[in-house]
């Protein structure tokens, strides 16, 4: 199944998901919270674009993990009851011991799994922060420019993403 781009603000980029997955989902969908899509979950997630300057902030999952190895946005799973700013928060302080100011939203994304388990991520601008990025949970993290973006194996969800970016179409 295609994944399909869901336009939510009309600040927020409509990006469209066209890539198949052919890799491990980022988690089992029947432990998934959130809306219901017939019997898989749709996970919500909220991400964060970290800038300093024309380099944005990525992350290198662990080999243990599913999709391990693959790059990605710091961020993670919105819990019931949080906003996706709060939620935002929370991972940020949890995978890299900073507290950030959640910026605009700049795109809205809808990714589905052939598995019939979807993601829906929302990545947010972070342009400030209190204290030193600490990796805390990741293989790697580091600082990349925006246009060497595409040199990287990011999850599949994010690579329409990356490729705008490294294209100067989002920022």
């Amino acid at each position: 199944m295609k994944g399909r781009a869901v336009f939510v603000q009309s600040q927020a980029r409509e990006l469209p998901s066209r890539d198949q997955v052919t890799e491990q989902e980022h988690t089992d969908p029947a432990a998934a919270s959130g809306e219901r899509n017939g019997s898989k979950s749709i996970r919500a997630v909220a991400a964060a674009l970290i800038l300093r300057g024309e380099e944005v902030l990525i992350c290198q999952r662990r080999p243990d993990q599913p999709l391990g190895s693959k790059w990605e946005f710091p961020g993670g799973k919105i819990e019931p009851g949080e906003t996706a700013e709060e939620a935002l928060r929370r991972e940020l302080k949890e995978e890299l011991d900073i507290d950030a100011i959640v910026g605009t939203r700049v795109a809205h994304i809808r990714h589905n799994y052939r598995s019939g388990g979807a993601v829906d991520l929302q990545f947010f601008l972070v342009r400030e922060y209190t204290r030193d990025v600490a990796n805390l949970i990741f293989q790697d993290v580091r600082w990349c420019p925006l246009r060497h973006l595409p040199e990287y194996d990011f999850v599949t969800a994010d690579r329409n993403l990356v490729r705008d970016l490294a294209a100067g179409k989002l920022l």
